[in-house]
């Protein structure tokens, strides 16, 4: 007879919760059906949850979970760095960057993926098929010249060898096949100077270059660091800067600090005044990322270009020299209206921001797929919408069923589509202000479906 446990089975672990229940419940406190009430994100820390169903706290329980959030003295450490501003990139949830809305205090609205699915199966059903033909015909004017660009520099193929044969890296084909491939994008859109005159054979050499013939890279989003890494032995990169929320163990910073050459700085830090690092004022940049989830690229978009930002601090003036950058995106679904760059390009789309969460909610479609074959990128939905209208009453029940009854292949292209479409808007966002941008495919799907780099250079780039 099994033990006194949850008795939610744990499909992925073959197993029940091993947790204990709740007095009068079979279930523990994570998965007891959900009080009524409106369950909201932990605002120290959205992304801890305490439950399986996504929201983590009920409103009316706020203010006690603030107080005792295991959290807490995390964010409060974080917070009296001297380069942390609240809210510094978060945007506004007005329909213009320039509203003139002070962002610092601006109150974060997250809307969770629960609301967003709740809002679309609101939809009646001839606002749904509408919103499936805009999202068609965006996808087919706007996303038409998405080159691929897989590389691999030699340079990176030979630093991966000798890693692999040393067993000095946590070789994983997928992680550093992306690595080496946005390092090789960096270098043919002219951000890196071709391994700095140095020949394949030579990574890993000291490097005679001068120091201000080498920019500086920040890693946002950096995890344990290991693309630094590669560019650093790579290229003789001889500053960096890895900005990471949180704590990493086995980590890419031992093996980084053995390089004499090199000054590494790692910001464990989210809400980032780049002015205000002193060790980086009036030193050429470049801005890496992989992957940076949802909503993390645009505030590491507005970071980049603090110029360009209604808040910009008055303490530290903008002193920066942005030279270019290169940020895998993914994680879509996660995007929020309050924090994304360019409102305005869905706005004169004639998109609404229901609309638009209606769009990133559809993403997470793409990365459920098969992805051996770009099957997900040709497929067109306008066949089902047919279909949908041919039915007549036979949708009477909304479009929770119409999207039950989506083929798989047809739901992986919307989710492709929508991804490129949010991703067109960041892209323009900074073709406005004056940079040289694009988006690649830089791995094939079967190495990630989460595949787009978007590269940006300065005008006058070093």
């Amino acid at each position: 007879m099994r033990t006194k446990r949850c008795n939610f089975w744990l499909p992925n672990k073959n197993r029940f919760c091993a947790n204990c229940p709740l007095n009068g419940s079979l279930f523990c406190g994570n998965h007891n059906s959900r009080s009524e009430g409106q369950w909201i994100p932990c605002p120290i820390d959205p992304s801890h949850s305490f439950s399986t169903f996504g929201s983590s706290v009920l409103e009316q329980n706020l203010k006690g979970h603030v107080k005792r959030c295991p959290l807490l003295k995390q964010a409060q450490s974080l917070s009296v760095q001297p380069f942390y501003q609240k809210g510094i990139n978060a945007g506004s949830d007005g329909e213009e960057e320039t509203s003139g809305v002070d962002d610092s205090r601006w109150p974060v609205k997250t809307v969770s993926s629960e609301m967003k699915r709740n809002a679309l199966h609101g939809m009646s059903v001839p606002e749904f098929c509408k919103l499936i033909e805009k999202i068609e015909f965006l996808h087919e004017s706007l996303c038409k010249d998405i080159q691929d660009s897989v590389q691999m520099p030699e340079v990176c193929s030979l630093w991966i060898k000798r890693g692999v044969e040393d067993r000095k890296l946590p070789f994983q084909e997928k992680h550093i096949m992306q690595q080496a491939s946005i390092v090789g994008n960096l270098e043919n859109f002219g951000l890196l100077k071709n391994s700095h005159g140095r020949k394949p054979s030579e990574c890993g050499e000291p490097d005679e270059k001068k120091e201000e013939d080498v920019p500086a890279v920040i890693e946002f989003g950096a995890g344990r660091g290991y693309l630094t890494q590669m560019l650093a032995d790579c290229y003789g990169i001889q500053r960096v800067f890895l900005v990471e929320r949180k704590a990493y163990k086995l980590k890419a910073d031992r093996s980084l600090r053995q390089n004499e050459s090199l000054m590494l700085e790692r910001l464990r830090i989210d809400n980032l005044d780049l002015n205000a690092v002193k060790s980086l004022q009036g030193v050429p940049f470049l801005a890496i990322g992989k992957h940076l989830c949802g909503a993390a690229t645009d505030l590491t978009l507005r970071c980049c270009f603090p110029e360009y930002r209604k808040c910009s601090s008055e303490q530290h003036p903008v002193n920066t020299k942005f030279g270019g950058l290169a940020i895998a995106t993914c994680c879509h679904h996660l995007c929020q209206w309050t924090h994304y760059t360019n409102k305005r390009f869905f706005l004169d789309l004639g998109l609404t921001k229901e609309e638009f969460h209606a769009i990133t909610w559809f993403t997470s479609w793409a990365v459920d797929a098969n992805h051996d074959s770009d099957l997900p990128d040709t497929t067109n939905c306008i066949s089902h919408l047919q279909f949908i209208k041919e039915q007549g009453d036979g949708y009477a029940d909304g479009v929770e069923k119409i999207l039950s009854d989506m083929q798989a292949d047809r739901r992986a292209a919307l989710g492709f589509k929508c991804k490129w479409i949010i991703d067109m808007g960041r892209l323009m966002w900074l073709r406005e202000h004056g940079l040289d941008a694009k988006i690649v495919k830089f791995v094939p799907s079967s190495i990630s479906p989460e595949n787009h780099l978007l590269l940006a250079r300065s005008s006058n780039l070093l």
